[in-house]
């Protein structure tokens, strides 16, 4: 495995069409106080991590469920004596999980337990906070993901009335002999712009603590696992909620290994409109021009990922390579 040496700053767009990209905990969609949608990190992160679970990595920080045996209660002699246990579905704990994908308890060594923390793909990319018995360690990943604020002007709230096939279970309702009814909530048409950056210096000060295990520090596979994920995670979340949420494109620039450059979180200078048909989506990247232009020196790459097929990106940058986010293959310029 290469050791990755270079920053990365880029983008994450998501589109949500009759869909609830990120939910709050009454059912709409997250909104600031002021009311402009938005959706969290941990959004984004969740539809990352479940592409990666799913394609047999090691993930930590993910909801996965045991039976647990409840107490037994009392019960009569003369009916089963198993009826008396309860086995009920419930989440994993911290704890737990670790155990479940490693095959052992937590270990009271700091190092074993590190080098298992760093087997997993999104302790890897995301950090990590692990406080259960014996342990409290705290990992500020690689990889940072800011809040994606809907950049789209024309979104509208949709409310769907949703019958049951149950009746009401509530004895006390009015309406208790009838079958319940419910809401779901979705946007018409949402556009989720995250900004992100990789400083894969973050885990080198654990290389020379982890030597003796062969541990390098953040990785190539690890931010190449990033990137998938960050192409792919949302489409493939095909849930009935994030059912129209998918990748919408991606922009990654790369600055040359040892570079001192920075540059500010992207999303600010993104608009998105509909182009003069209404047909296409146009994310407007065109005030991150200058900004490129002052550290072109610095840069390694630039590679803009689009879904061709129903929107349009405009960023007008020497050397920007563009890429189908479907395909992977590269598209013409212009």
């Amino acid at each position: 495995m290469a050791k990755k040496t270079n920053r990365v700053v880029g983008l994450i767009g998501i589109v949500s069409r009759m869909a609830n990209w990120n939910a709050d905990f009454s059912g709409q969609p997250k909104t600031t106080s002021t009311g402009q949608i938005f959706g969290s990190d941990k959004a984004l992160k969740y539809s990352i991590k479940r592409l990666w679970a799913e394609e047999g990595q090691k993930v930590l920080y993910i909801r996965s469920y045991k039976v647990s045996s409840g107490k037994d209660k009392k019960v009569d002699k003369a009916k089963d004596a198993d009826k008396g246990k309860e086995e009920k579905l419930q989440p994993r704990n911290l704890a737990e999980r670790y155990e479940y994908l490693f095959g052992e308890e937590v270990s009271k060594n700091s190092r074993e337990v590190l080098s298992k923390l760093f087997q997993c793909v999104d302790v890897m990319n995301f950090g990590a906070t692990f406080a259960v018995k014996d342990q409290n360690i705290g990992l500020a990943g690689p990889v940072q993901i800011g809040q994606g604020f809907n950049k789209f002007d024309w979104s509208n709230l949709e409310v769907q009335d949703i019958l049951s096939p149950f009746r009401n279970s509530n004895e006390k309702s009015e309406d208790n002999d009838a079958t319940s009814i419910g809401k779901k909530r979705t946007v018409d048409e949402s556009h989720y712009v995250y900004p992100f950056s990789v400083n894969p210096k973050h885990y080198d000060h654990y290389v020379e603590l982890l030597a003796a295990g062969g541990f390098e520090g953040y990785t190539e596979e690890a931010y190449q696992a990033f990137k998938t994920g960050a192409l792919t995670g949302a489409t493939l979340q095909n849930t009935n909620s994030k059912s129209g949420a998918e990748n919408a494109f991606a922009l990654f620039v790369e600055f040359k290994a040892g570079s001192p450059a920075y540059l500010p979180n992207l999303d600010p200078y993104v608009k998105v409109d509909k182009d003069k048909d209404g047909e296409q989506t146009v994310y407007d990247l065109s005030a991150l021009a200058p900004l490129l232009n002052d550290v072109n020196e610095e840069i390694e790459t630039v590679e803009l990922y689009v879904n061709p097929y129903a929107s349009r990106v405009e960023l007008d940058f020497p050397g920007l390579r563009t890429f189908n986010i479907f395909t992977r293959s590269e598209l013409p310029q212009g």
